[in-house]
């Protein structure tokens, strides 16, 4: 009966051990976009949070922004132009009103995330993407990278915001 409990035990630490290391998102081919060569990082849903939005218009959408250790360092010491390393990402989805929430606040007033639109990615390296203020661009859907026409539009909207290193998301503390 012991071996039992022994294999058993075995079992479960194996399993647990590849729970563990799995990747905390999944990428479809872990394709890199077709101008920059940005892949999607491994474990950026674990980074901090630099700041959240809420876009009207042709977006409507919910936005969180995360950014890599050393993109909150800078934002934490105000350090501009952002250091070469720094990663900040954007995740987007659709909000839908909070049936459950609603029913307890008595009226309709909560809004939550709902299916993802897609994810942007910006990455400071001041050398390999000097054309485009030393930040290269990505944007992906489902895993998979936008095309070439798309992410030709990231560098000029981010254009407006060059006095704050091409960024337009501020730290909220």
């Amino acid at each position: 009966m012991k071996w039992v409990a022994s294999l058993l035990l075995a079992v479960a630490t194996v399993t647990s051990v590849v729970v563990a290391s799995a990747p905390a998102s999944r990428h479809a081919d872990d394709e890199a976009d077709p101008i920059f060569g940005i892949k999607i990082p491994p474990g950026y849903r674990d980074w901090r949070l630099i700041s959240v939005a809420h876009e009207e218009g042709n977006l409507n959408d919910l936005r969180a922004v995360l950014g890599n250790d050393i993109a909150i360092m800078a934002y934490r010491e105000r350090k501009q132009p952002f250091p070469d390393g720094t990663i900040i990402a954007r995740l987007a989805w659709n909000y839908v009103p909070s049936e459950e929430n609603n029913k307890v606040f008595g009226r309709s007033q909560s809004f939550v995330a709902g299916s993802a639109t897609n994810v942007q990615f910006m990455v400071k390296d001041s050398r390999r993407y000097a054309a485009t203020g030393g930040w290269g661009f990505a944007q992906f859907k489902d895993g998979k990278p936008a095309d070439e026409a798309l992410l030709k539009t990231c560098f000029p909207c981010h254009e407006p915001v060059k006095a704050r290193d091409f960024v337009f998301t501020r730290y909220a503390p």
